[in-house]
């Protein structure tokens, strides 16, 4: 049987004494229909996982008792950042999904030029609750217990200017080096910062920007791939090189 797993603000957690959210109870008492004891398991989003008993169930707030934290170690010793250009919806609802299965840290949404998707300031806002909806429950599937941070979609420039990109490595349909070579640039570095385009391709002027700034261009090979293909292929070579996929 596969876990029950819940996810609680670590402000929920009191000593041995866990208290569900209410939509985490809802599902907890009418779709899983748990009793009191009943074993659960519960992650904080900050990297801790607990076996717990549901001590009881009435109410909107459903009790557990800690039995013991997990010490198994489940998160990348990667940090690894997904800045992806924007896509539809349910493209990009499928980039989020797949990239916390596979173990991001970050995902950085992009506006690019030749991105088919723009999305104004409220329609970023929804969008973010609901990649972050995506991603808590892809979290809970994989067995992850460190939330996915997803932040609001800004420009490539905005991106570079940042102070905490770490390396960066672009993924470009237009030649580039091995994905092999651009991994020993980086060196020992474990904070990557891996930019995938939108299905038209980077414009001239972000190539530029992106070379101007001394970003390392990485070719997928000879063929063209769809912007989710790549986005899932890149997360992939990174993690069996630096993360844990080859263990």
């Amino acid at each position: 049987m596969s876990r029950r797993r819940f996810y609680v603000q670590p402000t929920d957690i009191s000593g041995s004494l866990i208290s569900l959210s209410k939509e985490e109870t809802h599902h907890l008492v009418h779709v899983l229909r748990l009793m009191p004891g009943d074993e659960v398991f519960v992650f904080d989003g900050c990297g801790n996982e607990y076996r717990c008993i549901v001590r009881a169930e009435s109410g909107s707030r459903a009790k557990l008792e800690v039995v013991w934290p997990l010490s198994d170690v489940v998160e990348s010793p990667v940090w690894l950042t997904l800045a992806q250009s924007l896509a539809k919806s349910d493209k990009f609802d499928l980039i989020v999904q797949k990239a916390t299965e596979l173990g991001v840290s970050r995902i950085i949404p992009l506006t690019t030029e030749h991105a088919d998707v723009r999305v104004s300031r409220d329609q970023g806002n929804r969008r973010l609750d609901r990649w972050r909806r995506i991603s808590l429950e892809a979290l809970k599937q994989c067995g992850r217990r460190r939330l996915v941070e997803i932040t609001q979609p800004i420009t490539v420039k905005t991106l570079l200017e940042a102070e905490d990109r770490g390396s960066l490595l672009v993924f470009s349909e237009k030649g580039g080096t091995s994905i092999a070579a651009a991994l020993r640039r980086a060196g020992t570095r474990h904070d990557l910062t891996i930019l995938i385009g939108p299905e038209g391709g980077w414009s001239h002027a972000e190539l530029a920007l992106l070379n101007d700034r001394g970003v390392t261009a990485v070719s997928l090979g000879p063929r063209i791939l769809r912007t989710e293909t790549a986005a899932l292929v890149a997360i992939t070579l990174v993690q069996h090189s630096l993360g844990d996929l080859s263990n």
